[in-house]
């Protein structure tokens, strides 16, 4: 293979010895072979930023024959090979003898054959029309092999049909010499080093120039993370329903909201430090609504609203705890008393983001995930408008099977969780859970006894790892995400079950 300093070489002596190169697409490399186009503009464009040469782009266009342009030169047309295997007489020969020794090409020779008036039809066999043939095809297809053009453009464009030929550009170059035209190649600094400035070299060298107009490599652009994409494409669905995007920007979060204002006691499991993410500096929080705390802890402690409560010694020390939320329902329980301290209109609230759990860190666990959420507040809602729009809400998501399980949530009564049936693993698996918040969380908030609020939730994890095939929950988030995936999957369009 040519190197570029060779090419340098042999442009620069064969312009000393014939003043210039007309066509580069005749150059000939010192072994005897045809000379890279492209490679050759590499050694062109290094000579012109020394100003040793000037060149101008010819662009010419030829006809190159296909594969089976190629073919056909050699084994001759299909009519022709059909012509040639029918036996000269009366007799002739079957279709399928001729498919037989002619194989597919039997079926496209036959027809030219036949409009070529060469063969024609005696009973069930095909006989000779004439006695000779020209094969014209075969004829033209070596002109244009030969010279990469035909005289006839009818005749081009028939062979261009049948995929015979087909049109490529062929690039060469002129060249002439450049005011700085030497046989020598004088090596060109790319930057100042040190020793160029203690020594002073820098004013004497001769540094190549900069192109300002190159282009550079493109930068490779960023890529959703695939729960970004379906988190996208949930939020589409909530902003289609009427859905209002809650608040969801404060990780920290005190056990006030979190937990007790959720009627969730003091004792819960899901409060200790095995389950929760306790912060240690600052550690508590003190700024809670001080009505609506004492009435939070008169319905712990002693019930209310109809409720008997926990019958327990309730702590504001408990509650003043700050944590990594563990749901976002902490940011439902604040939008809705929110709600309560101004004139009632029905809402509907929903939020995707982050919670955390310390959890052990398995292939379906991690210590942080993100938690889907909707609330509806309204008078006079019952749990069938809770599975009506549990059945629509999922619908959009491409999952209609669904089947609901009565459950329990400190929060909720009732309670549902929800099941559809997976058709890839052949079983019916959660992915949700649901209910209708306690009037011993809303009525301490300042609402209306008789407004209802359905809610629910689900991860967004499991869904990605349904859509994207995962089997293991750290491929999709965490220190072993590989990144190509997350290149080269395509936007999520839900279609789960």
């Amino acid at each position: 293979m040519t190197t570029t300093e060779e090419l340098q070489t042999l442009v620069l002596t064969t312009l000393d010895s014939k003043g210039s190169i007309e066509n580069t697409k005749e150059f000939k490399a010192s072994d005897g072979k045809e000379v890279d186009q492209l490679v050759l503009l590499g050694a062109l464009k290094s000579l012109v930023d020394k100003e040793m040469v000037e060149y101008d782009t010819i662009e010419d266009e030829i006809w190159v024959l296909t594969d089976e342009g190629d073919e056909i030169v050699d084994k001759g047309s299909h009519e022709a090979n059909v012509f040639e295997a029918i036996p000269a007489g009366d007799e002739g020969l079957s279709i399928p003898e001729l498919q037989k020794l002619l194989g597919n090409a039997a079926k496209i020779g036959q027809g030219k054959a036949f409009k070529n008036k060469w063969i024609t039809k005696k009973g069930d066999n095909l006989i000779r029309a004439v006695n000779s043939i020209i094969d014209q095809t075969r004829i033209d297809l070596d002109i244009i092999c030969s010279t990469g053009k035909h005289s006839d453009p009818n005749v081009i464009a028939d062979l261009k049909r049948r995929r015979l030929c087909d049109k490529h550009k062929i690039i060469s170059y002129s060249v002439t010499k450049g005011p700085k035209f030497s046989l020598t190649i004088e090596k060109q600094a790319r930057d100042i080093t040190f020793e160029m400035l203690q020594s002073g070299e820098w004013k004497k060298a001769n540094f190549k120039k900069y192109n300002f107009d190159a282009l550079g490599i493109p930068p490779s652009g960023g890529h959703l993370h695939p729960l970004m994409k379906i988190r996208e494409e949930l939020r589409q669905i909530f902003f289609e329903m009427g859905f209002e995007e809650m608040p969801t920007n404060r990780f920290v979060e005190s056990s006030f909201w979190n937990f007790d204002a959720l009627f969730q006691p003091q004792q819960h499991p899901a409060r200790d430090a095995h389950d929760t993410f306790f912060i240690k500096d600052p550690a508590v929080g003190t700024q809670f609504p001080t009505d609506y705390l004492e009435r939070v802890k008169k319905v712990h402690s002693v019930g209310g609203y109809g409720s008997t409560g926990y019958g327990y010694d309730w702590k504001i020390e408990e509650a003043q705890k700050l944590l990594l939320r563990t749901h976002t329902t902490a940011v439902s329980s604040f939008m809705l008393y929110n709600l309560a301290q101004k004139e009632f209109k029905p809402v509907k609230y929903f939020s995707i983001d982050r919670v955390f759990r310390n959890e052990t860190v398995d292939a379906t666990h991690l210590a942080e995930f993100h938690q889907v959420e909707g609330v509806i507040a309204d008078k006079g809602l019952t749990l069938g408008d809770l599975i009506g729009f549990m059945e629509t809400f999922y619908e959009k998501m491409g999952i209609k099977n669904l089947r609901f399980k009565p459950a329990y949530n400190p929060y909720t009564e009732p309670s549902m969780e929800i099941f559809s049936y997976h058709e890839g693993l052949g079983k019916w698996v959660e992915i949700g859970n649901s209910g209708m918040f306690r009037p011993e969380m809303l009525e301490p908030m300042g609402l209306d006894p008789e407004i209802r609020v359905i809610a629910w939730g689900l991860g967004l994890e499991r869904p990605a790892m349904i859509k994207y095939g995962l089997e293991n929950i750290r491929e999709l988030l965490g220190h072993k995400v590989n990144l190509t995936m997350i290149e080269n999957n395509p936007i999520c369009a839900f279609d789960l079950i």
